[in-house]
């Protein structure tokens, strides 16, 4: 069952958890559509109206940024490690 780590500042759409359990495996896209039904909120912060990843917001596979092994369509094994981080900008 793969595990999705959450950032402290995107901890209040997952109800506070740092770590969810979903059962979705086989591509990101799957987690995120499950994450979709299960924390809409916290999934709209990672995707757009469209779908997409959003701009400002890295995910890991198991370490492997996302965009570089496929975007939505990377593989997900079912016991893999998800990190989402949004990026920090500031001056």
């Amino acid at each position: 069952m793969p595990s999705v780590l959450i950032p402290g500042v995107l901890r209040a759409e997952s109800g506070g958890a740092s770590r969810l359990e979903v059962s979705a495996d086989g591509s990101l896209r799957a987690v995120l559509d499950e994450m979709g039904e299960r924390w809409p909120r916290l999934e709209r912060r990672i995707r757009d109206e469209s779908g997409a990843l959003r701009r400002y917001v890295n995910v890991y596979v198991d370490g492997e940024d996302c965009r570089r092994s496929g975007g939505l369509d990377a593989p997900v094994p079912s016991a893999a490690e998800i990190h989402v981080l949004p990026s920090v900008a500031g001056g």
